[in-house]
């Protein structure tokens, strides 16, 4: 618990994190978090989402730092001001599109401005591209997604679900995110306290002083953790933040 003491900023996934399974914040954790930043701990959405799906929830809990987007793809201030931003190839997103829906595969894909699913606009190059997703509930034709992509030079491949890929350029995820926020505000990944359930998570996990792993994570993401807390429908955030944090 020395550890604990430490903490000067709590990265938090969203989807299977912070949220439950119906897209809410529980009381308990709202409250944690509330307690975490009058303690001075900046606390910081860390998810795949991009900014329009993310910060109604970051002003919805009054949060007064930085927003890590699209898995590291975009860093904001509280006020939306864009920090830093890394885009995709278009050519690579249109070549990883025609795999996907060759192999039958569902998709979404976001730009700067908007998310586009299971279509390619036809004015694909002249688009700022940050992020490529696809699902199939069908593990086979998710591998062989996986093996045609690896063929693909510069892609960052994780998940934020077992049916799905996310796909960010190389070097760009959550944890580069982070370490671009501590520089900011002028702290080390040590006073870190990381928690998330994906492999899109295990990163920031891994790289952080407390690296925590939701009661509901992914088998990969318990194993790179320091600690496994609760299930997001049962408070796993807000436990945590008490127990290493506060």
């Amino acid at each position: 618990m020395e550890q604990a003491k430490n903490i000067k900023l709590i990265a938090l996934d969203m989807d299977g994190t912070l949220l439950t399974k119906d897209h809410e914040i529980t009381p308990l954790t709202r409250q944690a978090i509330s307690e975490a930043m009058d303690k001075g701990i900046h606390v910081v959405l860390s998810t795949g989402r991009w900014l329009k799906s993310c910060y109604p929830f970051a002003e919805s809990l009054g949060l007064q730092s930085y927003l890590v987007t699209v898995n590291g793809g975009e860093i904001w201030t509280k006020d939306q001001e864009l920090v830093e931003q890394h885009l995709f190839d278009s050519k690579k997103i249109e070549q990883m599109y025609h795999i996907a829906t060759g192999l039958g595969l569902t998709t979404w894909m976001i730009t700067t401005e908007q998310v586009y699913r299971n279509e390619l606009p036809e004015n694909v190059h002249e688009l700022k591209w940050l992020k490529f997703g696809c699902e199939s509930h069908d593990p086979v034709t998710l591998e062989k997604m996986i093996k045609e992509l690896s063929f693909i030079d510069g892609l960052e491949m994780t998940n934020s679900l077992p049916t799905n890929l996310e796909v960010n350029p190389e070097g760009v995820n959550k944890a580069k995110g982070l370490e671009k926020v501590c520089n900011l505000v002028g702290i080390t990944m040590d006073e870190v306290m990381a928690v998330g359930d994906s492999l899109n998570d295990i990163k920031m996990i891994q790289q952080a002083g407390v690296g925590v792993a939701m009661g509901n994570a992914q088998e990969a993401v318990k194993k790179a953790s320091d600690y496994i807390t609760d299930v997001n429908n049962a408070d796993g955030v807000g436990k945590a933040i008490r127990r290493h944090a506060l």
